[in-house]
């Protein structure tokens, strides 16, 4: 797997990222137990983006400075920013089954944020093991990457015809499976994984909601990894918008989380954006679309869908 990105720059990606930890589980943490407000979600939101834009202009500047090339600079910076909006945007569909499984396990909102610290740095851990999988299997089979689009093209088609259906976790089989291995208490033990019942250490419901959003970002992660592949080949770039996509994930549930039904059409786009993408991966060795267009075309899908689900928003 070949990248353009030099050492140094991994350096301080990793950085960047051991910083955020850090400050989700060291700083934030002394904060208690607390429902967070949509102020301090967006406040958050705000800081993520701004976080990320920075590491793009350092990824830039790296560029130009190691190329020489202004051109190879903007190109590569635009990658990420395309990478980044895409991951951003199928994010979107994470949250609303987080939302799903935190109300079907009527998980009090003071708890929610531990749950959405693990299930990020569980989301680190997996997407950059598939991340780094998934590009030494494009590097080794070009032929890979149409499977990856034929796969986003299905996934789409599928989203759009499940938009607007009422979901439930009721038939959710591996939510059976993880019921026959792991049993569970029936109440909530303040932020604990495991309490004691009739002198037997026995699960949580709140490890169980865990495990649920860690199997979920899995899932998502099948349909979002090959779409910044589409993009760009390039590992660190895949790897880094993907992450720096991930640390706003928090701040971006809370703030969803208020405004749920203003986005209820939001899944058509997404599944618009999917078919686009695969379309992409399909005609790549025909016809090779710029970043720019691509970068176009998922602005357009979104801020079209999100218009279109501000005007039809059901009355509240």
């Amino acid at each position: 797997m070949e990248t353009i990105a030099p050492l140094w720059l991994w350096g301080v990606f990793v950085a960047f990222v051991l910083a955020a930890l850090f400050v989700d589980f060291v700083v934030l943490k002394k904060q208690g137990a607390h429902e967070v407000s949509v102020k301090e979600a967006l406040n958050w939101s705000l800081a993520w983006v701004a976080v990320s834009f920075v590491f793009n202009g350092l990824l830039w500047w790296a560029i130009k400075d190691m190329t020489g090339s202004t051109a190879v600079a903007n190109e590569k910076s635009l990658e990420f920013l395309t990478g980044y909006l895409i991951e951003k945007s199928l994010a979107v569909d994470n949250i609303f089954v987080f939302l799903l499984i935190f109300t079907y396990f009527a998980v009090p909102p003071a708890f929610q944020k531990r749950v959405l610290m693990f299930g990020i740095l569980g989301a680190i851990v997996l997407r950059t093991i598939m991340i780094l999988v998934g590009g030494w299997l494009l590097s080794q089979f070009h032929w890979i990457l149409y499977l990856f689009g034929g796969f986003l093209i299905l996934t789409g088609i599928k989203m759009w015809w499940a938009a607007g259906q009422e979901e439930s976790l009721d038939d959710n089989p591996a939510l059976k499976l993880l019921r026959r291995v792991m049993p569970i208490s029936e109440r909530y033990d303040g932020e604990k994984f495991f309490t004691v019942e009739n002198g037997k250490k026995i699960a949580t419901p709140l490890l169980m909601v865990i495990a649920m959003v860690g199997l979920t970002d899995v899932i998502f992660a099948v349909d979002s990894i090959p779409a910044i592949f589409a993009i760009t080949k390039d590992p660190f770039i895949v790897l880094t918008s993907n992450v720096f996509a991930i640390l706003g994930l928090r701040a971006m549930f809370f703030l969803l989380q208020a405004a749920a039904s203003r986005f209820h059409l939001l899944n058509y786009g997404l599944a618009v954006i999917l078919v686009f993408i695969g379309t992409k991966m399909m005609l790549i060795d025909v016809f090779k679309i710029p970043v720019a267009v691509s970068l176009g075309v998922v602005l357009g899908i979104l801020a079209i869908t999100m218009i279109w689900s501000a005007k039809t928003a059901p009355n509240t």
